[in-house]
């Protein structure tokens, strides 16, 4: 069941930044751009922590899914700035 949900938060994260890099490509709103940024790396979070947890269980990718995560949330948090000045 684990495995199912890691599968299913990857391909919503990565179908969320699909969907708004098309409509950042249809309206060119920059904190479009941004969030999709930040759901691909939502994404790529999601993919390491099904590959740590379920494909590789006895190495420890915390260290890289940590920085992944900033990543995101850097990424989120300046759109977030940006859009507002």
């Amino acid at each position: 069941m684990a495995v199912a949900v890691y599968a299913l938060c990857m391909l919503t994260s990565a179908f969320c930044a699909v969907l708004l890099l098309r409509e950042f490509r249809r309206t060119g709103a920059r904190l479009l751009l941004w969030s999709s940024l930040s759901f691909v790396a939502w994404a790529a979070n999601n993919a390491l922590v099904f590959t740590d947890l379920v494909v590789l269980p006895a190495s420890d990718l915390s260290v890289v899914r940590s920085g992944v995560a900033l990543v995101a949330v850097s990424l989120l948090l300046y759109a977030l700035i940006t859009a507002v000045s």
